[in-house]
């Protein structure tokens, strides 16, 4: 995919904000700063969405004569706009409400708009003075985990920072096997991943969560379904 789209004037200094509704990333709103941006879960896209729903290159955004408009990529489970299927490109307004396979929820906010809050919003750079005080934290643009104000050093592997990711953008929910799979080896499509590979993923991240901190263990085994986050607040922490 081209990841270089062309930047928008140099004097524009409001844009369109896409935010993720309900969404735990750190920072769950993308500014429509250029004239094309993909949304996915592809590492490569523009806007990157670590969820099993949303195909690697799902849709496209556009600003088109001073307009924002929204394309579906040919995605598998594809792109509602205000509870109407998209099946070509249309043209988006303030407020409106884009589904992804009807379970992920985003808003476009047009310029000069203030963004709406949405929950478990974590800021920009972890820990900080205002979050909510969970014991450990992530930040996805720099891939930095801290666990009680500890950076993790050296950083977690490529394979390891996705996994945490999932797990924590599911907010303590149970990520399959096949749900692993697809987001840390994407290519793989659930073949050629065997249970072995991902035992020993977790089990790595497992030693390397415990290296700094050995008082909780954080990756739970739900056995027959797969595995989930336990992530305290920190003062709840014994």
């Amino acid at each position: 995919m081209e990841n270089a789209f062309p930047e928008m004037p140099q004097g524009a200094d409001e844009y369109p904000v896409i935010v993720w509704l309900d969404g735990s990333l750190s920072n769950p709103h993308w500014l429509l700063d250029r004239a094309q941006m993909v949304l996915g879960r592809e590492e490569t896209c523009d806007i990157v969405i670590p969820v099993r729903q949303i195909s690697r290159q799902h849709l496209r955004l556009k600003m088109e004569g001073g307009s924002a408009v929204v394309e579906d990529l040919r995605s598998k489970n594809g792109t509602w706009v205000n509870g109407y299927r998209l099946t070509g490109a249309r043209e988006l307004e303030d407020g409106d409400e884009i589904r992804i396979s009807k379970d992920i929820r985003l808003r476009f906010v047009g310029s000069g708009a203030t963004a709406p809050a949405t929950t478990r919003v974590l800021p920009d750079v972890i820990p900080s003075s205002a979050m909510t005080g969970l014991r450990m934290m992530l930040d996805p643009e720099t891939r930095e985990v801290r666990i009680k104000d500890e950076i993790i050093d050296p950083p977690l592997s490529l394979p390891q920072y996705r996994l945490l990711e999932i797990l924590f953008a599911s907010q303590g929910g149970v990520c399959s096997r096949n749900d692993v799979v697809d987001a840390v080896w994407p290519d793989a499509m659930g073949s050629g991943v065997s249970e072995q590979a991902i035992d020993a993923l977790v089990r790595r991240l497992r030693d390397r969560l415990a290296a700094v901190d050995g008082e909780h263990r954080y990756i739970v085994t739900v056995r027959g379904h797969g595995f989930r986050l336990d992530n305290p607040q920190e003062d709840s922490a014994e």
